[in-house]
């Protein structure tokens, strides 16, 4: 199968994926793309809205659609790091016992970490660092996760009282943040329509997990133009406002900028886009939509900017008209 028939059936399984979801998730058309971005590609995803929005449902039809493992945690201030990883239980064969790992609820697939700002930071660190390493290492012994390997958390904005706000350093382990933002009427029609009827609605199995890997290993194969990586790069950068590179925006309001994976989330989120439209090539308009769900949990404010309730969306906005997607220099020639 030559590079377009591949990129072809690519865009072909995302379509169906983006059809079985959208049986079951009304509206959050954003949403379901960026998420099925994170998935496909290996990145995991943060959800942030109010409650009843269809954080968790979206997770969980997203699981129904593909044939993997799903496993959910909902975090509470009394959930122990040995809830998720798992810890050694013992055994007893033939008179003789023995310790024996007994693996938690984060070895699956496609995971849950619901209301993920509830649990205490001891119990985050554990499931972050299990995500970056994609293994739990218990008494000596590296025990490492079946690929797919896919964590979806939420947390709740507004309800501040007895949470624990995760980290910059623990945010900086998701490629994405998404808002999830309410629907429109019509949306919310077709919502209490299909829930509340006789009929409820549920995601067919499109792909199995040895697809969704053949689909991750074409993404990072797409190529991306030089000058394109380098507008990557410049975007990064003028988030910082110590840079020359910085927009005016960032200078005002920002304290710190994104790290070094911001600019690999939209790089990968791009290749990930230009294949799901069936083309075989990053362009500048795949990296300006990456850069919101990449960027915006991964920019600190300064007082000023949260006094005046400044959007990381709107600084984003203002990075990238600040930045051309072609150097001075290029454009000279």
């Amino acid at each position: 199968m030559d590079i377009e028939q591949q990129a072809k059936a690519f865009a072909d399984t995302v379509v169906k994926l983006k059809e079985e979801v959208g049986k079951v998730i009304v509206g959050h058309a954003e949403i379901v793309d960026k998420t099925l971005v994170g998935f496909i590609t290996g990145g995991h995803i943060l959800l942030e809205g109010v409650p009843g929005l269809g954080k968790t449902m979206l997770v969980r039809t997203l699981a129904d659609a593909v044939d993997v493992t799903f496993s959910r945690i909902q975090f509470t201030p009394d959930l122990m790091p040995a809830d998720i990883t798992g810890t050694n239980i013992v055994v007893e064969e033939e008179g003789r016992r023995r310790f024996e790992f007994q693996k938690g609820p984060i070895f699956g697939n496609i995971i849950l970490a619901d209301e993920i700002n509830r649990a205490t930071p001891k119990t985050q660190s554990a499931l972050l660092e299990a995500m970056q390493e994609a293994s739990v290492t218990f008494a000596g012994h590296t025990f490492k996760f079946e690929q797919p390997f896919f964590v979806l958390a939420t947390q709740n904005p507004i309800e501040m009282e007895g949470t624990y706000p995760l980290p910059e350093a623990q945010l900086d382990r998701f490629m994405f943040k998404l808002d999830v933002k309410s629907p429109s009427v019509a949306e919310l029609a077709r919502v209490l329509s299909s829930t509340t009827g006789a009929d409820k609605a549920r995601a067919g199995k499109v792909v199995d997990g040895k697809r969704i890997m053949e689909m991750r290993a074409l993404a990072e194969q797409v190529p991306i133009a030089q000058h394109l990586t380098e507008y990557v790069s410049r975007v990064v950068l003028a988030t910082h406002p110590e840079t020359a590179e910085a927009a005016p925006i960032v200078k005002q309001f920002v304290r710190v900028g994104s790290s070094p994976r911001g600019g690999q989330a939209i790089i990968r989120g791009a290749k990930m886009l230009a294949l799901s439209r069936g083309r075989y090539n990053v362009s500048a308009d795949d990296i300006r939509e990456c850069a919101y769900p990449s960027l915006r949990h991964r920019l600190i404010l300064n007082f000023e900017g949260e006094a005046e309730g400044t959007k990381p969306d709107e600084i984003i906005g203002a990075v990238l008209k600040h930045v051309p997607d072609i150097p001075e220099r290029v454009r000279k020639l």
